[in-house]
């Protein structure tokens, strides 16, 4: 079973004009666990939900972990919850970080992130400035006043930039990419809405960047393919004891191995977090989540995503 945290909600403040910062500690007053730039956390608010959100500030930092979270009038209630609910004080459960986004230890970087898409990023750029490498950091924002860490995003870095793009300034990412995006070296990370991460990256195929050095993570979840694939219904077997149980159509697979007493490492219930990736042994798996990228999901080696992909074949095998 995965490692859960207790926390204590002891800090939270404005971030721009409809984000705040939400400040963790340990609710037993001890030590977090460390942390890489690019990490997540899953959150069980009180409201029964569990969400994502990217760690964000220094990884030095001891003792705290910082996350951002907007307000969106999408919000499924996580945001929402976060927004007019959630107070100082209230203690949380929450996931041990987990790191699906990590930042490559070699090679020049090269940050692209839109609204509240800086979270991972700006984490990003706090390691390599501690570090001492050279990077580039490029934030779009639709409007100056929702920018989220401004003071210390617009400092002076000793071995980085920040460049702010704001589009109702006429400085959008359409009109704005990089000139070092036409520079296909290094690595490349992506944060913030499927439209902008999908346009950059085409940009950086266009421009030669290899796909396994363009990283991104979403926000959202990936839309569900609308092929035959997606409907069809298929077995799947526990290569372990040879159980094999029917998936319908319109079920996942992980409910249909929790209704059989499989247990499942489940969170976000919408292939964006990872929680659940699974090898596969045999079988043709119909990938949907958005956390592995295209060269993982043609790997030899697959992994699938139990809470929201299907299968092409009439039998999929997994590892549990």
């Amino acid at each position: 079973m995965e490692t859960t945290l207790k926390v204590v909600v002891d800090g939270i403040w404005r971030q721009g004009s409809h984000s705040l910062a939400v400040s963790l500690a340990a609710a037993d007053g001890g030590e977090l666990p460390g942390w890489q730039p690019g990490a997540h956390i899953d959150m069980q608010l009180a409201s029964g939900l569990t969400r994502q959100y990217s760690l964000t500030g220094s990884p030095q930092q001891s003792g705290r972990y910082l996350v951002c979270v907007a307000r969106d009038a999408r919000s499924r209630g996580g945001s929402r919850y976060v927004h007019e609910q959630l107070r100082p004080g209230q203690t949380l459960t929450i996931s041990a970080p987990r790191n699906l986004f990590a930042l490559q230890e070699s090679g020049r970087v090269l940050l692209l992130a839109a609204g509240i898409g800086i979270t991972p990023l700006y984490a990003m750029a706090e390691r390599l400035e501690a570090q001492g490498r050279p990077f580039e950091l490029h934030y779009y924002v639709r409007n100056r006043h929702e920018v989220v860490f401004a003071e210390a995003l617009t400092r002076a870095w000793r071995h980085g930039s920040c460049t702010l793009h704001v589009s109702a300034e006429g400085d959008s990412a359409r009109e704005r990419l990089p000139a070092a995006l036409r520079q296909p070296d290094g690595h490349l990370y992506l944060c913030g809405p499927a439209e902008f991460m999908a346009a950059v990256t085409a940009a950086a195929q266009a421009h030669g960047w290899p796909a396994d050095c363009v990283h991104s993570e979403a926000f959202r979840p990936a839309e569900a393919a609308a092929g035959a694939a997606s409907q069809q219904a298929f077995s799947v077997t526990l290569a372990s004891s040879g159980q094999c149980w029917p998936v319908p159509a319109g079920q996942t697979i992980a409910r249909v191995l929790l209704a059989n007493g499989v247990d499942v490492p489940l969170s976000c219930e919408m292939g964006m977090c990872g929680a659940c990736l699974t090898r596969v042994v045999r079988g043709d798996p119909d990938h949907q989540d958005s956390v592995q990228s295209a060269a993982e999901k043609s790997a030899a080696e697959q992994y699938i995503a139990l809470c929201c992909s299907r299968s092409r074949s009439p039998e999929l095998v997994i590892d549990l």
